[in-house]
């Protein structure tokens, strides 16, 4: 194994989101980021094949200054070396642009074996930018990976359907993305964490890697994002004793559909 690539974002903690109740958009502006979860999963499963296989474990990230702190997190947790594209030609930059900078990182790295990556990320859950990745890279891709096999020059993947689960096998390099069920990522020791922070993060720019800010300008416009509405319909159970209260709320609850009849 010489080399697995990890991309990571840093994203929204969505646990922490804030609503307006008469808007109902969600508030962002000073919401806590941290690494995304599912990008915590692909790297702690980068690491356990490199701790089988060696190699080295890079991660990659798209963001601003600010995001430096997820690879900062990969670094303790394991990671070898960490890159970061930071450019002001990154504004509302998309999955598309996403993915094809870190196409142009993982071609600027040489020569890798896998790359590895969350099923979605935590905030937009969009799952576009793996798929994006491997076609810009031409590599077989499998998704929604719980298991992986290394075995010989492929890798042996199992993956989760929504009412199966089916074994895929293919040649490195390949793209694979992981969902949580995979494993349960590491916590960092102190001393990991200070050596951490003396590690150099390698930040280049589009100009780096050779790409012109309207290459990577966003075409998919968001319109909007709202939360649910939550309209409660206060009814009111009441009896005479305990049983008929508790007959009335049954027959209200399968009236209601929140539970079954049998």
């Amino acid at each position: 194994m010489k080399r697995i690539l990890v991309c990571v974002k840093q994203a929204v903690d969505v646990s922490q989101l804030k609503v307006d109740p008469a808007t109902r958009q969600l508030i962002t502006v000073g919401a806590p980021r941290k690494m995304s979860d599912f990008d915590k999963n692909a790297l702690e499963e980068a690491i356990r094949i490199k701790e089988k296989l060696g190699g080295e474990v890079v991660t990659l990230t798209v963001g601003h200054e600010d995001a430096k702190a997820v690879l900062r997190e990969g670094l303790a947790i394991g990671g070898d070396k960490a890159y970061c594209v930071n450019d002001l030609g990154l504004q509302g930059i998309d999955t598309g642009g996403t993915a094809y900078i870190l196409a142009e990182m993982a071609k600027k790295m040489g020569e890798y074996d896998l790359v590895l990556c969350g099923d979605s990320s935590l905030d937009s859950f969009s799952g576009l930018v793996g798929p994006r990745l491997s076609e810009i890279l031409n590599l077989p891709q499998i998704t929604s990976v719980r298991k992986i096999t290394v075995d010989g020059d492929a890798v042996i993947a199992e993956r989760s359907l929504e009412d199966a689960s089916e074994v895929v096998k293919a040649k490195m390099p390949a793209l694979i993305s992981v969902t949580r069920e995979i494993n349960q990522p590491r916590i960092p020791s102190l001393m990991n964490i200070m050596r951490a922070s003396k590690k150099e993060i390698i930040t280049w720019s589009l100009k780096d890697l050779n790409i012109l800010a309207e290459r990577v300008a966003p075409r998919i416009e968001i319109i909007d994002v709202l939360a649910p509405k939550m309209e409660r319909k206060r009814v009111k159970v009441t009896g005479e004793s305990v049983q008929e209260i508790a007959e009335k709320l049954a027959r209200t609850l399968i009236q209601e559909g929140v539970v079954g009849r049998k």
